[in-house]
């Protein structure tokens, strides 16, 4: 008799969720992603409250997955796992659950409005009315860009909420693939993305160019395509800098993919003129987020002040002879094996071009874990 019991209120359940996906179906198939996303918080909403206050007993996601494939032949992405995930959707995002919030004494709409899903017709209405506004606090608009996927990898991979908002952006604005957000994330670019030294604030006038440029460039990069071994102990620095230019320049697909977004490779040793004198700057790049030129003066030591005044002289002469009258000012990296920070945050300050200071690790500086997670130069070899 338990078991009828316990029978019969899996297929209420799946009932509900069936109620819930069809809804949700109908609306998504308008090209909204917001209400797939609203679908999977409510179910994750419905599964948290029977199964964490002990409602379901042991097996229920898979005994309720089972019955939602035998409703609805051919479904996927229902999974008992699946289900889990919704749960964690909804328990990590539940403050975005409130029905109000009260703030000097005046009630105000919270970021989504749901109904509590005592039965079938109320989680069908959660569906259809699921409301969502905009917050100075919360970038809502951004949240319902990014599909579920990206946002199951994000709750399973960052903790904090700053670094989860700051994911969501990046995967809202630069339309992330999965493996692509898996490697910023392993690649830790939230905190590496605040600490590059640069005079943005000071030498770009629009506000959101600078929030923009300061996301477009990280403060250490890892250029595991270098082959330490060609490059070996020189004494001429120069020539140590052409073999890196060299490699990255045969590895260029490689290198944009590392360096970041919107990235368009334009030249090495970029030839300009200016009053019968020659410069060349190593690399050469149009950012299309940023609608400007970006002169990157790699450097295989340590950071001097002497790379700035070369690399401002480089952006002056491409402001003035190489820009287009409808792109932004050019920006300069110097990319170098070293930097004492704060030295080159003080330095940099003193120049009116924008300009930034990043370092480079190649494969043979990464941790020996990782080191010995690759394949040898000659394992490669064999294996191609």
């Amino acid at each position: 008799m338990e078991q009828h019991h316990i029978s019969q209120a899996y297929e209420i359940a799946a009932e509900t969720i069936k109620n819930a996906i069809l809804q949700g179906q109908y609306e998504a198939a308008k090209g909204v992603n917001r209400i797939q996303l609203a679908t999977y918080f409510s179910v994750g909403k419905y599964v948290s409250a029977n199964t964490r206050q002990g409602v379901w007993g042991t097996g229920a996601l898979e005994a309720i997955s089972t019955r939602l494939r035998q409703l609805l032949p051919g479904l996927r992405g229902y999974s008992a796992d699946s289900l889990k995930l919704m749960r964690i959707f909804y328990e990590e995002w539940k403050e975005l659950d409130a029905t109000s919030l009260e703030t000097k004494g005046e009630k105000k709409k919270s970021l989504i409005t749901i109904h509590d899903l005592d039965n079938i017709e109320n989680f069908q209405l959660s569906i259809r009315e699921l409301q969502f506004t905009n917050s100075a606090a919360f970038p809502i608009d951004d949240f319902f860009k990014v599909p579920f996927t990206h946002h199951s990898r994000i709750l399973a991979k960052v903790k904090s909420l700053d670094e989860r908002l700051y994911y969501i952006h990046r995967c809202a604005e630069e339309h992330m693939s999965v493996e692509t957000l898996k490697k910023a994330m392993a690649n830790e670019d939230y905190h590496h993305q605040a600490d590059m030294p640069n005079n943005f604030t000071a030498t770009i006038s629009k506000g959101d160019l600078v929030r923009k440029a300061v996301m477009a460039f990280k403060d250490e990069y890892l250029l595991n395509f270098i082959n330490v071994e060609e490059i070996g102990e020189r004494d001429a620095e120069d020539i140590d800098e052409r073999v890196v230019e060299q490699q990255i320049i045969h590895n260029i697909k490689k290198f944009i993919m590392t360096f970041g977004h919107d990235f368009a490779f334009v030249g090495n040793q970029y030839r300009m003129e200016i009053y019968g004198v020659e410069h060349f700057p190593d690399l050469v790049f149009f950012n299309r987020e940023l609608n400007a030129l970006v002169v990157i003066e790699l450097k295989t030591g340590e950071f001097k002040t002497s790379y700035l005044g070369q690399l401002n002289a480089y952006l002056a002469i491409a402001d003035d002879k190489i820009r287009k009258p409808h792109e932004n000012p050019t920006i300069g990296i110097v990319l170098c094996r070293s930097a004492n920070k704060n030295y080159a945050e003080y330095m940099v300050r003193q120049y009116d071009k924008p300009m930034g200071v990043v370092t480079y690790k190649t494969s043979a500086e990464m941790p020996e874990k990782l080191r010995k997670a690759l394949p040898s130069i000659d394992e490669l070899k064999k294996l191609l």
